[in-house]
C-alpha cells in the first residue's frame, strides 16, 4: 500500500512528517506519487491559528470527496489540542495525537485489519521524555530540519502550544550526534536544529542549546547549522559569543517578536521588553558578520490601541528586519487571551496588518539590496525555470543562479549582482 502525509505548520512538524515516511516506509510502505490519490494519506495538524485548523479540516473533507475508499489518519497538534472536538474530525478514520508518533504505524495496520475507527490521544504528562523517533533522509530537500526540543513552560496569553505540546524536553546529545551523522552520510551538508522553544533547550538535562549547536558543528560532513525560530531574552551575550566562534554556524536569527509595544508584550507575557529585545539585535549586528534577522509580528492583539499599534510599526522601522512574517492575532479557545476584553474586529485588523506588510516588505527590500556586490556562498536547492537555481547564503538571503547543469545540493561561491523580485540574482565566481 502506499501513503501520502501532508504536512501543516511549522518546522518541527516537517520533521515529524520525515519520521513517520520513515517509519512507514522502513515497515513496507511506499510513498504515493505526488499526485495520485493514496490508499492512505496521514494529515499531520497544526492549530496555532483557526486559520490552520479550518485548512486540516477542509483539506480531509476534500480528500474524502476526491478518494472516498482512502484511509485517512489525523494527527499533529489539532487533535491534541482539542480531543473533544471529535465530531469536527468526522472524515478521519484514525484519530492519533501528538504523543506518540511511532503508535501510528500499529494503528493503520489495527485499521486495515478491522475497519474500526481508532481514536487515541494521550495526554502530555509532566515528567515525561523526549520522544524517540529519527530520521536518516529529508526527503525532496538538499537540507535537514531536525527537531532537538519539544514542549513549552511560557504560556503566552495568546498561545495555545503549551496545551498541544507538552513541556519542555529535550533530546540527548549523543542522539543528536548520532542522527546528523546519518544525514551527513546521507549527503546533507546543512543541518537546520528546530524546537517548540529551542532556546528551551537542555532546560530538563543542565545542558544549554550551544551544547547541541557546537557538537552538531563538530560532526564530520556538515557545513552549515541553522538554528530555527529562538526566543529573544535567552540569546545573551555569552551564547552570541559561543555561536560566533563557530565557523560552521549560519548567522541567520529568527527572534520571535510579537510586538515592539511594551504594553502588548506584558499582556502577551512575553518576557523581554522592546529596549531589551533592541540590544539584543544590536549584540548581533555586533558580533556577526553580515547577519540578519528575521521575526515575527503579531498586530491586532486584544486592546491594542492605535498608539500601541503605532509602537509596534516605529519599532518594526528601527530593527530593520531582513524578512517579518506578519499575522493578525487568532483568538484559540483555551487561552487567556481568547477571554480578554477588548477584542479588535477584523477589519481593524486586516488594516494593521497591511501598513505593518508595507512596512516590513521596504525593509526587507532595503536588505537585499545591502547584499549586493557581496561575495557569497550558496547552497542551492530547486529550480525555478529553464536553466535558473535558487538556494540560500548562511545569512539566508535569496539567492538565484543560471547555471546549465545541476547543481542542486552544492554549496558554490558566487557574487550577488543585482536584484529580482525578492531574490539577488548571481553569477559565478
Amino acid at each position: 500500500m502506499n501513503i501520502k502525509v501532508v504536512t501543516l505548520g511549522c518546522k518541527v512538524n516537517q520533521y515529524e512528517s520525515e519520521a513517520i515516511i520513515t517509519n512507514m516506509i522502513e515497515n513496507g510502505f511506499e510513498l504515493c506519487p505526488e499526485n495520485d490519490n493514496a490508499d492512505i494519506t496521514i494529515i499531520n495538524s497544526c492549530c496555532v491559528t483557526s486559520v490552520s485548523e479550518q485548512k486540516a479540516i477542509k483539506l480531509m473533507h476534500r480528500i474524502k470527496r476526491e478518494n472516498p475508499t482512502g484511509i485517512i489518519v489525523l494527527t499533529g497538534c489539532m487533535p491534541q489540542a482539542f480531543p473533544d472536538a471529535d465530531d469536527r474530525y468526522s472524515e478521519a478514520d484514525i484519530i492519533m495525537g501528538n504523543t506518540k508518533r511511532q503508535a501510528i504505524l500499529p494503528a493503520v495496520n489495527q485499521y486495515l485489519m478491522t475497519n474500526n475507527r481508532i481514536i487515541d490521544i494521550p495526554e502530555h504528562k509532566k515528567g515525561e521524555e523526549f520522544e524517540k523517533i529519527n530520521i536518516n533522509q529529508f526527503h525532496n530537500r538538499t537540507r535537514a530540519f531536525v527537531k532537538i526540543q519539544d514542549g513549552c513552560d511560557r504560556f503566552c496569553t495568546y498561545c495555545i502550544i503549551p496545551y498541544a505540546r507538552g513541556r519542555v524536553r529535550s533530546k540527548h546529545i549523543s542522539d543528536i550526534k548520532t542522527e546528523i551523522q546519518s544525514l551527513a552520510n546521507n549527503g546533507f551538508k546543512e543541518i537546520v536544529l528546530v524546537g517548540i522553544n529551542l532556546t528551551s533547550f537542555g532546560k530538563d538535562t543542565g545542558e544549554n542549546f550551544c551544547d547541541a549547536v557546537e557538537a552538531v558543528c563538530n560532526i564530520e560532513g556538515i557545513e552549515r547549522v541553522r538554528l530555527g525560530s529562538l526566543e529573544p531574552e535567552c540569546m545573551d551575550y555569552d551564547v552570541l559569543i559561543r555561536l560566533s566562534k563557530l565557523k560552521e554556524f549560519c548567522p541567520q536569527f529568527h527572534l520571535s517578536l510579537q510586538s515592539g509595544c511594551d504594553e502588548t508584550l506584558k499582556r502577551m507575557n512575553r518576557h523581554y521588553t522592546s529596549n531589551e529585545y533592541l540590544e539584543i539585535v544590536n549584540n548581533i549586528r555586533s558580533i556577526f558578520v553580515n547577519p540578519s534577522i528575521t521575526t515575527d509580528i503579531m498586530v491586532g492583539f486584544p486592546k491594542e490601541t492605535e498608539e500601541e499599534f503605532a509602537k509596534n510599526v516605529e519599532f518594526a522601522k528601527k530593527v530593520a528586519f531582513a524578512k517579518a512574517h506578519i499575522f493578525a492575532y487568532s483568538r484559540r479557545k483555551g487561552t487567556p487571551a481568547d477571554k480578554s476584553q477588548g477584542q479588535l474586529t477584523n477589519a481593524v485588523k486586516k488594516q494593521r496588518s497591511d501598513i505593518m506588510i508595507n512596512v516590513c516588505e521596504q525593509k526587507r527590500k532595503e536588505f537585499l539590496n545591502s547584499q549586493l556586490g557581496l561575495v557569497e556562498s550558496v547552497l542551492f536547492e530547486t529550480k525555478c525555470k529553464d536553466d535558473i537555481w535558487e538556494g540560500y547564503t548562511k545569512n539566508y538571503t535569496p539567492v538565484r543562479l543560471k547555471s546549465s547543469e545541476d547543481i542542486s545540493g552544492k554549496i558554490l561561491g558566487v557574487k550577488l549582482v543585482s536584484l529580482g523580485e525578492d531574490w539577488c540574482n548571481a553569477e559565478k565566481i
